[in-house]
C-alpha cells in the first residue's frame, strides 16, 4: 500500500484550484492526470526579463519588463492588427501589436493615461520599437510579483507556461517533507538540497543544477533499488539445476562453426543453468549475430535436463517464424517443437495443450498466449524471451511465475548502451555477441532526396529484373496507425502501376491471417516487393532480400532504422540500403542518417542513439510496462547511474534493506516513483 503521506500528490490533477473541464484537456494530452505528474513535469528551460527604466535600440531582439502609459489606440478595418502607443517615462515611443480577437481588449489591458508594468519582446519595426502581444500588461499594484526568471514548460495547445508555472506551485505546496533516502554522505559531498526543497527549486529556478541532479539522482536510485529488490527475489527463489548430457547437442550437425562469442555465451548459460538460483541473463546481440541459435542450442540443454522449454516472441509473424527455423535447425533431433498464439483455437489448440501438460512437447514456441492461466506445462525449466524491450518488468516476473521458478534468458538485438542496461535491466546478467558469422555481407547505405524517387523506382526495376526482392518501407506517422497504413498503401498501388502483382502489401491494421499469408508468398518469392510499415521492424527473415527502401528515414529514430536495415544482408550476395530523406532536414537528423552511412555496429549506434534522443524514446517504441524516466536527462545518466546502483547496493548490504531507518525512507521513494514492484515482490516472495 502506497503511504499515506503521498496521498496529496497522487490526487487527481483537478485537485488543484483552477482546473475546469477545458485545461484538464491539454493536462491530459500532456500526460498529467495526476498533481504528482504536474510536480515532475520540470521547466525545460527559461526567459530573463530585463529591468529597464527607458526603451532603447540597443535591447531590440531582448525580452525587457518596463512602465509604459498608452497615449493613442490604433486599429485598421478587417483583419489588421490593433496597435496601443505607449510611452516610457521620458516619452520614447512603442508600439503594442495585437493580432485578431476584438480592438476594445487591447485598451482594456492598457486604458489611456494609466501607467502599467509591461513585460515582452522589444523589435524593430522600419525605424520604430514594437512589442507583439506583450507576455505581461498588468497594474503597477499586482506587477511585484512578475518574476526576472520565467520557466519555460513543455506545453500543450490551451495551456501557457505561465499557467502550467502556477499549477507546479500547487503541486509542490501539496508535496510533503520526506525523511532522507540518500546516504549522508554522499548527500554531503553532492551539496544536494533535500528532496522537497529541490522539486520547490527547480520550477522557482530552472538553472538550478544542485536541484535538478538531486531530484534525477532520486529517480534513478528507486529504480536500481526496485531492480536489485527483483533480482535479490529471484535469487532467494528455489529453482533447480539444469545439467545436460550433450547427447542432443552432440547429435545436432550444425552447417558452420559457432564464433567466439557465440561460444562464450553458450559457456555462459550452461554455467546459470547447472545453479539451483534461476538463471536471469540478457543476450544482446546485433542483428544477424546469431542469437537464435544460442537460445536454440540452450533450450537443448534444458531439454536434456528433463525439462521443458519455451520462446516467446513479441508477434505472430516472428514467432512462426522462429518456429519454421527452428523445424529446420532441430530437424533430425528426437524432440517435439510446437507452436502456439492467439490464432489457434479448437482441436488444434486442444492438441497443443494436451501434449504439454502431459511432456511429449519438449519446447514451445508463441506469443504472449503460451502464458495464459489456461496452458500448463508438465516441467517448464527455461523461457526464452526473444526482443526483450517489448515486456516490462512485471511480465519477466509473471513468466517467472509459472512452473519451479523456470531460469530466464531475454534476447535483444537492439543494441542498448552501457547506461541503459543498467538502468533497465539492472537485476540481469549480460551477455553480447559482438561478432558476426562469417559470411555476412556489409551493407551500403545511401541516403537519397525524396526528389530522386523516379531514380529509386528505375533501380527498383533493374534489380527486380535480375532476380532480387526488395522491402519498401513506408513513414512512421506520429500518434496514427491509419496514416501509416494510408501511406503504405498509396505507395503500393504506385509501384503495382509498374510492377503489377509482384508488389505484396503489409500493414499493422491487416488481420493476422492475411498478413502471414502476404509474408508467405514473399518469402517464397512470389512477391517480389513488399511494401510495409513498420511491423517488419524485427525477426523477418529472407535471405534473397538484399535491397530495403526506408521511406522519409528522417522520421524514424536510429535504432529503429538499423533494425530495419538488418533485414536484408542475411543472404551471400551484397546488399543495399537506400535511406530517402525529406526536403527540410533537422540538425539531429541529418546527424542519424550521416552515422547510419557510415557504420553497421549497433552498439554504436545505440550510445549515438542516447545522445541524440534522450532514454524515453531510446528503443524506437516506449518502455512496454516501464515508466521512462521523467526526471533524469540522458546526460545525466551516465555520471549518476553508476553511484545510484552503488547507493542502492550499500542500503541492501549494509544499511538493513527495507527494514533500517533509511530503509523506511527509501521504500517512501520507490512509491514515489512510481518503482513500487519492488515493494510487492518483497511481501510476495
Amino acid at each position: 500500500m502506497r503511504p499515506d503521506i503521498l496521498n496529496p500528490l497522487f490526487a487527481e490533477v483537478t485537485a488543484l484550484k483552477g482546473i475546469g473541464p477545458a485545461l484538464a484537456k491539454p493536462l491530459d494530452r500532456l500526460g498529467l492526470a495526476r498533481v504528482v505528474d504536474v510536480a515532475f513535469h520540470l521547466p525545460t528551460g527559461w526567459v530573463d526579463r530585463l529591468p529597464r527604466d527607458e526603451l532603447d535600440m540597443a535591447d531590440s531582439g531582448r525580452i525587457i519588463v518596463i512602465t509604459l502609459t498608452a497615449v493613442s489606440y490604433r486599429s485598421s478595418n478587417g483583419r489588421g492588427p490593433t496597435r496601443v502607443q505607449a510611452t516610457d517615462a521620458k516619452g520614447n515611443y512603442v508600439s503594442l501589436v495585437y493580432f485578431g480577437g476584438h480592438p476594445g481588449w487591447a485598451k482594456k489591458l492598457a486604458p489611456l493615461g494609466e501607467p502599467r508594468r509591461v513585460s515582452g519582446k522589444l523589435e524593430h519595426y522600419g525605424q520604430d520599437l514594437q512589442m507583439v502581444h506583450p507576455d505581461y500588461v498588468l497594474p503597477l499594484d499586482e506587477a511585484g510579483d512578475m518574476a526576472g526568471r520565467e520557466a519555460i514548460y513543455p506545453l500543450s495547445e490551451g495551456i501557457s507556461s505561465r499557467r502550467m508555472s502556477q499549477l507546479a506551485a500547487q503541486s509542490v505546496e501539496r508535496a510533503p517533507d520526506l525523511a532522507e533516502w540518500i546516504e549522508p554522505g554522499l548527500l554531503a559531498k553532492n551539496e544536494w538540497p533535500a528532496w522537497r526543497e529541490a522539486l520547490a527549486r527547480i520550477h522557482a529556478d530552472p538553472a538550478d543544477a544542485k536541484a535538478h541532479e538531486r531530484l534525477a539522482y532520486d529517480e534513478l536510485f528507486a529504480n536500481q533499488l526496485a531492480l536489485m529488490l527483483v533480482r535479490q527475489s529471484s535469487r532467494a527463489r528455489k529453482g533447480r539445476a539444469l545439467a545436460g548430457d550433450r547427447r542432443l547437442r552432440d547429435a545436432l550437425k550444425l552447417p558452420y562453426d559457432l564464433t567466439g562469442a557465440q561460444a562464450r555465451t553458450i559457456r555462459e548459460i550452461e554455467g546459470d543453468l547447472a545453479q539451483a538460483q534461476p538463471m536471469l541473463r540478457l543476450l544482446q546481440g546485433d542483428v544477424g549475430s546469431g542469437k537464435t541459435l544460442v537460445a536454440a542450442l540452450a533450450m537443448l540443454v534444458a531439454v536434456e535436463g528433463g525439462a521443458q522449454a519455451a520462446l516467446l516472441a513479441p508477434t505472430e509473424i516472428l514467432a512462426r517464424q522462429h518456429y519454421e527455423s527452428l523445424r529446420r535447425l532441430l530437424g533430425g533431433l528426437p524432440i517435439e517443437i510446437a507452436v502456439l498464439t492467439g490464432r489457434d483455437k479448437g482441436r488444434v489448440r486442444e492438441g497443443v495443450l494436451m501434449g504439454l501438460a502431459a511432456g511429449q512437447i519438449h519446447i514451445l514456441i508463441g506469443t504472449h498466449a503460451i502464458f495464459q492461466e489456461t496452458v500448463a506445462y508438465k516441467d517448464l525449466g527455461l523461457v526464452v524471451v526473444d526482443e526483450q524491450h517489448r515486456f516490462g518488468v512485471a511480465q519477466r516476473m509473471l513468466l517467472q511465475a509459472k512452473g519451479r521458478s523456470p531460469h530466464l534468458l531475454a534476447m535483444t538485438a537492439t543494441p542498448i548502451p552501457r547506461t541503459l542496461t543498467l538502468a533497465n535491466y539492472g537485476e540481469m546478467d549480460v551477455s553480447q555477441l559482438d561478432e558476426m558469422p562469417p559470411g555476412r555481407q556489409p551493407i551500403e547505405t545511401r541516403v537519397i532526396s525524396e526528389d530522386r524517387l523516379p531514380e529509386v523506382v528505375e533501380a527498383l526495376a533493374r534489380h527486380l529484373a535480375e532476380g532480387g526482392q526488395a522491402y519498401w518501407v513506408c513513414p512512421l506517422v506520429e500518434e496514427s496507425e491509419k496514416s501509416d497504413m494510408a501511406a503504405a498503401e498509396a505507395r503500393a498501388e504506385m509501384l503495382r502501376g509498374r510492377f503489377g502483382d509482384a508488389v505484396g502489401l503489409v500493414h499493422g491494421r491487416m488481420k493476422p491471417a492475411d498478413k502471414d499469408a502476404t509474408m508467405q508468398a514473399f518469402s517464397e518469392a512470389r512477391h517480389g516487393v513488399l511494401v510495409a510499415t513498420t511491423v517488419i521492424e524485427v525477426g523477418v527473415d529472407v535471405p534473397n532480400a538484399t535491397l530495403i527502401v526506408i521511406e522519409h528515414a528522417d522520421r524514424f529514430g536510429l535504432a529503429q532504422l538499423h533494425q530495419l536495415r538488418g533485414r536484408v544482408g542475411r543472404g551471400g550476395g551484397k546488399s543495399n540500403c537506400l535511406l530517402i530523406r525529406g526536403g527540410s532536414l533537422s540538425e539531429t537528423s541529418r546527424a542519424r542518417l550521416a552515422l547510419m552511412r557510415e557504420t553497421t555496429d549497433g552498439f554504436r549506434i545505440a550510445e549515438e542513439d542516447l545522445r541524440l534522443r534522450g532514454a524515453g524514446e531510446l528503443l524506437g517504441t516506449r518502455q512496454s510496462g516501464e515508466a521512462g524516466f521523467r526526471l533524469a536527462t540522458p546526460e545525466m545518466l551516465g555520471a549518476l547511474l553508476p553511484v545510484a546502483t552503488d547507493d542502492a547496493r550499500l542500503l541492501i548490504d549494509r544499511d538493513g534493506g527495507l527494514d533500517g531507518t533509511r530503509g523506511q525512507a527509501a521504500r517512501t521513494a520507490l512509491y514515489l516513483f512510481e518503482r513500487d514492484a519492488g515493494v510487492a515482490l518483497l511481501r510476495s516472495g
